[in-house]
């Protein structure tokens, strides 16, 4: 009996702690704490360049996001980036070639997704920021299908 009642007592201590320590976590998955670099990769000619390495590196942190491109060329690479990281530098690595980019975003927009398109074409890297969210909707609407465009 006097057991049953020292557990009952120390069940109710932990779920009161429980209850006392519990708040809504921060969603890491909020737009706001995602940066896309998405883009495609392709030979001078125009022609896909498949199974490329891609990285995206934080220059301040040196922490890295890697994709490979798929048989079209095309690459996505999310980054964790918070509202205090605006302007922060950032290297993309497709195969040998890189190309330096700034993280550039309104901090006080938590609604709109946050990126950039960067295409490689031949041996120069092409930013298309203004292709970026029409891009990324197509790859939300069917990732399969923005995978497989041309």
């Amino acid at each position: 009996m006097y057991t049953c009642r020292v557990l009952r007592l120390v069940l109710v201590l932990l779920a009161g702690l429980v209850l006392l320590g519990a708040h809504p976590g921060v969603a890491e998955h909020e737009v706001y704490y995602r940066y896309v670099v998405l883009g495609y990769a392709q030979d001078g000619h125009g022609a896909p360049l498949p199974a490329r390495p891609v990285e995206l590196v934080r220059d301040r942190t040196g922490l890295a996001y890697r994709d490979e491109t798929d048989a079209r060329g095309f690459f996505l690479v999310i980054a964790r980036l918070g509202d205090e990281s605006a302007g922060e530098p950032l290297t993309l690595k497709i195969g040998d070639r890189q190309v330096r980019i700034a993280a550039r975003f309104d901090p006080s927009n938590h609604v709109d997704d946050r990126g950039t398109q960067m295409d490689l074409v031949g041996e120069r890297f092409v930013e298309r920021a203004a292709s970026f969210r029409a891009t990324l909707a197509r790859f939300l609407q069917n990732p399969g299908a923005e995978r497989e465009r041309p």
